[in-house]
């Protein structure tokens, strides 16, 4: 797949020092684009840097160095981004597996803080940069597992039962229903909103873990695993195809549209689910508004 020209755009991603996180920032700097990488280790983040600079001759990369499970560095990473102007497309690609239940600095379960939360804050944050941008593009990786997914609203957070496949699925599921419900408050924008599944990629996906999880991850993977340029495809396509242009509120695997599952496409969840993310990330206090966007 060609990738179309990005020249003269100004593209974010998340987790882009690893799998098709890295893929992506790849072939979008190749065509062209000024890239916005944010990670939370900066070693590795000048390792991609550099690494850009080789293979893709690109030296137009910008690091922002930030821990997106907290809420106070997703902050800081909007900012930052917002003080390079336009933004034309945000990847939301950051996300990870917790084999043990484990709390973020702000005290909120690590999967629904990484795989959910920081995207919705985040995205939240970069609407005004967004808006600059358009026509302009959020991409957010989901993924299948959202399939044997559901929203268990009286315990986001598995503070009653914990388990990591549950809550990864749950975390997949998140994603879609806020890309749907952004979609629908976005509209007439110039700002599009979709949704993938990368496939079952070989890459270091849940690696952070130890134990059981991390033999069965690695074994899983040598079986049956798509490579990471395979499973970087889609959101490249979303990311860059005028194919796509103006096309939002949808889910693609490979490349092509997809239904997504029926509890992903149902409106009460998703608002529900967005006006409790709003709560938890500060962006309403007390029923009032504290800096409501999107609305």
């Amino acid at each position: 797949m060609k990738t179309e020209s990005m020249a003269g755009k100004t593209v974010l991603i998340t987790g882009a020092t690893a799998g098709i996180g890295r893929v992506t920032a790849r072939e979008l700097a190749a065509a062209g684009a000024h890239l916005l990488l944010v990670a939370r280790n900066r070693q590795k983040a000048e390792e991609t840097r550099a690494w850009l600079q080789d293979v893709a001759g690109s030296k137009s990369v910008e690091l922002i160095i930030a821990d997106l499970s907290s809420l106070a560095q997703v902050r800081s990473a909007a900012e930052q981004a917002s003080s390079f102007g336009a933004l034309n497309v945000l990847v939301n690609n950051v996300g990870a597996i917790f084999q043990r239940r484990t709390e973020s600095v702000d005290g909120i379960e690590m999967t629904f803080a990484l795989n959910h939360l920081a995207p919705f804050l985040l995205t939240t944050l970069l609407r005004e940069a967004l808006r600059r941008g358009a026509p302009s593009r959020i991409v957010t990786v989901s993924s299948d597992a959202h399939l044997r997914a559901t929203m268990n609203f009286d315990d986001l957070e598995g503070r009653g039962r914990y388990r990591a496949w549950s809550a990864y699925g749950q975390s997949k599921l998140a994603n879609l229903l806020f890309s749907y419900e952004l979609a629908k408050r976005l509209e007439g924008s110039g700002t599009t909103a979709n949704a993938l599944h990368p496939g079952f990629v070989a890459s270091e996906f849940g690696k952070n873990n130890g134990g059981f999880l991390r033999v069965a991850m690695s074994i899983a993977q040598r079986l049956g695993a798509v490579s990471v340029e395979e499973g970087g495809r889609t959101s490249i396509y979303l990311a860059s195809s005028k194919e796509v242009q103006g096309v939002t509120g949808k889910y693609f695997v490979k490349c092509r549209e997809q239904k997504s599952s029926p509890v992903s496409e149902d409106a009460e969840s998703m608002r529900r689910l967005w006006e409790i993310s709003e709560r938890m990330t500060g962006l309403v206090e007390d029923g009032a508004a504290v800096k409501r966007v999107l609305v």
